[in-house]
């Protein structure tokens, strides 16, 4: 089916060129983005299936191609179909709260187009689960691909009570997703992150992992990039022992180089954080080591060719995820790290 992707229509070579998403501010392109879906497939070639290359499956599950989206850029599920006819080999939907939430206050987003990165500072905007539950009824039953679910607590809760946020979602959408992705490392909502310390994490895991097991869904635990190796260890080994079926790598970073162009708060996605997710993914890979035991490694963080991906495919990902570079690429971009990726091996 590759051969059917590598050939450009007019209307391709054209969106490529004008990419009218980055004339707008950031935030109005978000929030235009699945108009632009829509009207990109409408006017595209039409696809009935996703694409299917270097395919696998986990579990129960069919993955017809390794490139999915990452967390945060379909918070809603208003877009399932347009992914799908883009090409994306699985969809990760939120993150999802119980309660609707609107984003932090003041700037929430940009990006720089000379280092293809994006900062956010958002803070899990929600429109509550009940909205989300709606869209993915829709879809879930004749779905193409696998879907995600990341779930995350309202930013009122406090880190006490996060369990009873993350476990009535997971009772309330476990319907209408194939695996819950637990957020607990976004460093936009204040003290979130406090949930890896010892204090909240163990009582925390333990319920949630109590609750996959009785729901019968698998739960993967998305990490921070900034962790240093002996906590990012002891995170592991904990979760591991404590039902998790498998990670993504990684969420933003608050690091910056060195001078920084970028705000000093929220979190940089993008090119600049390459490096610290591949970093991260091969420490995951070799804290399990032998011990990985089909736990599901998902990889994310300045994805943006098909070397790229050959090359988290080689240390350890099962599965990928692009964000950054469906802005800066466009949304051909599944298209285009499919042939790519062929290309090099």
């Amino acid at each position: 089916m590759l051969s059917e992707m590598t050939s450009e229509s007019a209307f391709e070579k054209l969106l490529d060129y004008w990419k009218p998403w980055l004339w707008m501010s950031p935030s109005v392109g978000h929030d235009w983005l699945p108009f632009f879906l829509k009207m990109t497939v409408f006017l595209s070639e039409k696809s009935n299936q996703p694409y299917d290359w270097h395919s696998r499956k986990w579990r129960n599950l069919y993955f017809r191609n390794p490139v999915g989206i990452a967390g945060g850029l379909d918070k809603t599920g208003q877009s399932i179909d347009s992914w799908w006819n883009l090409g994306a080999g699985f969809l990760e939907i939120g993150t999802v709260t119980p309660h609707a939430q609107k984003p932090n206050s003041g700037k929430i987003m940009d990006r720089f187009k000379e280092t293809e990165a994006l900062w956010n500072r958002m803070g899990f905007p929600s429109p509550g689960y009940k909205s989300v539950l709606f869209e993915l009824e829709k879809n879930f039953e004749n779905r193409q691909t696998p879907i995600f679910l990341n779930i995350g607590k309202n930013r009122t809760t406090a880190n006490e009570n996060a369990h009873e946020d993350y476990t009535l979602l997971m009772r309330q959408m476990h319907q209408v997703c194939d695996v819950f992705v637990v957020n607990i490392s976004s460093p936009n909502t204040t003290g979130l992150r406090q949930l890896f310390s010892k204090k909240y994490f163990e009582p925390l895991m333990d319920k949630l992992g109590g609750e996959s097991r009785r729901l019968q869904k698998p739960l993967l635990l998305k990490l921070s990039p900034d962790e240093p190796r002996d906590q990012l260890e002891s995170i592991i080994h904990r979760s591991y022992n404590q039902g998790v079926d498998g990670y993504v790598i990684t969420n933003t970073t608050i690091q910056r180089p060195t001078p920084s162009p970028y705000p000093e708060d929220g979190g940089l996605s993008g090119k600049p954080l390459a490096a610290q997710s591949l970093q991260t993914l091969k420490d995951v890979v070799q804290i399990l080591g032998l011990n990985r035991n089909n736990k599901l490694i998902v990889n994310a963080g300045g994805i943006s060719s098909g070397t790229d991906l050959r090359d988290r495919l080689y240390w350890g990902a099962d599965l990928c995820q692009i964000y950054s570079s469906l802005v800066f690429r466009g949304p051909y971009t599944f298209k285009k790290i499919a042939h790519e990726y062929q290309s090099t091996i």
